[in-house]
């Protein structure tokens, strides 16, 4: 019986590792995201100060960095499953 119970205490650890494991990659992707919109914001809002273009590098900015992001995030959620 000894045996039986230590494969079932192995079995709860694994499934608490692969938990812990999705749940990171799932806040990695989520914070990827957020990086890259923000990322996005302050180059174009940066740009836009410097050239003088008030918003439409700001604009442009965010809307890159929302592409990017999905596409990072897209790329790093297909690794949970």
């Amino acid at each position: 019986m000894v045996n039986g119970s230590i494969l079932i205490i192995m079995s709860a650890d694994n499934e608490k590792e692969e938990i812990n494991r999705k749940s990171g990659l799932a806040y990695a992707a989520a914070f990827s995201l957020f990086a890259s919109v923000v990322a996005g914001l302050l180059a174009g809002w940066l740009l836009d100060r410097w050239l003088g273009t008030r918003p439409w590098l700001l604009v442009a900015g965010i809307v890159l960095g929302a592409a990017a992001g999905f596409y990072q995030f897209i790329r790093s959620t297909s690794k949970i499953s």
